[in-house]
């Protein structure tokens, strides 16, 4: 297979149209504008459906009618758009329909800046609209990474039944990188047992999704049905380590500064610092035994985003006593370098009795 030179939207873009969407709403917002406008190009000339919609909401709505029909169905945005398709994301998960939703992350609260952040990881693993749900949510750290999540991003909406978030940020939208994108045919499962307008396989059975409950009993009922669902789930839960074996110091990031803190590691390892990496791909759900089954020899786990430190909620409930978790990086859309990473390691090390102990 040939490697092609592309931006990180237009590798998104085509790795889902490979991977047999033919539905895309959406509206545009940077830094995620690359995927409506790519799709609008080539979606068309594979028979597929690209509308605008008039807004993220409508957007949300559109899916939500698209996916209930069975079809594989995609949007994607950034920031404040996101935050208005939170609301169609809940009752994406309540009437139990599959779709693939792209976050590229831009600064934030409110408008913010159109750079890369990571802000987004508390809406996005606890759900970001009201009641009892979760989104699968994917972290690629590569370009060709997020080809292999975009495309599998269908297996698992259709799996269980539920919409997938992959997260990518401002500066993965924008890099571009050879990658492969092969042609890949979705495991959409049969269809026909639970979609709207397939009646006659189901022998004149008549399917309804619907979210409303009206009876404390009905809606007891919907909640345990989903609960049961999101236990199963955590069999998806995805993390790479790097160098643990020994490691004193464990960097755990995820995304853009998970690569950048892999290039740490190495440097870090040549100098005899004991440092390791752990990588969450997915972030709901939350690969939990990588930090709860930690090497005796790990102390101090260094949380890299780009953020105000959302994600050392989610290790310190989960890691091991007497190991520290603290975080490291920038809530204004600055991304840390290796060398910040690796020099800030040396630190805590260093405090700690030096590089060999």
């Amino acid at each position: 297979m040939s490697r092609v030179l592309m931006k990180g939207n237009e590798v998104i873009a085509e790795a889902a149209l490979k991977a047999g969407c033919r539905y895309f709403f959406g509206y545009p917002i940077t830094p995620q504008s690359g995927i409506p406008e790519y799709m609008s190009v080539h979606l068309p000339e594979r028979g597929g459906c690209f509308l605008q919609a008039e807004s993220e909401l409508a957007a949300i709505n559109m899916v939500m009618g698209c996916a209930a029909s069975g079809k594989q169905v995609m949007t994607s945005s950034s920031g404040p758009g996101i935050s208005l398709m939170s609301e169609g994301f809940s009752f994406l998960a309540a009437c139990e329909v599959p779709a693939v939703i792209v976050d590229v992350m831009r600064g934030g609260p409110g408008l913010g800046s159109l750079l890369s952040t990571q802000g987004d990881y508390f809406q996005v693993t606890c759900g970001g609209g009201h009641g009892d749900y979760h989104l699968i949510v994917l972290a690629p750290a590569t370009l060709q990474e997020a080809v292999n999540m975009i495309q599998s991003a269908w297996d698992l909406a259709f799996r269980y039944r539920n919409p997938v978030m992959v997260l990518a940020d401002a500066f993965m939208a924008q890099t571009m990188e050879s990658v492969e994108i092969p042609e890949r045919k979705a495991d959409l499962g049969d269809v026909s047992i639970w979609a709207l307008g397939k009646r006659p396989e189901r022998t004149g059975k008549r399917s309804v999704l619907k979210s409303i409950c009206l009876n404390a009993s009905q809606m007891e009922k919907l909640n345990s049905r989903l609960q049961a669902k999101y236990r199963i789930m955590q069999k998806e839960a995805a993390a790479e380590t790097v160098e643990m074996g020994n490691a004193r110091l464990a960097i755990a990031a995820f995304g853009t500064p998970g690569r950048i803190s892999k290039t740490a590691v190495i440097k870090l390892r040549d100098k005899g610092y004991r440092v390791g990496l752990i990588r969450p791909k997915t972030l709901y759900p939350f690969p939990v035994q990588a930090f709860s089954e930690l090497p005796d020899s790990v102390r101090y786990i260094l949380s890299v985003e780009m953020n105000s430190g959302q994600m050392v909620r989610d290790i310190r409930a989960v890691a091991g006593k007497g190991v520290q978790v603290n975080h490291m990086g920038h809530a204004g859309c600055t991304i840390p370098s290796s060398g910040e990473i690796a020099s800030r390691c040396m630190e805590i090390l260093d405090e700690m009795g030096g590089a060999e102990q």
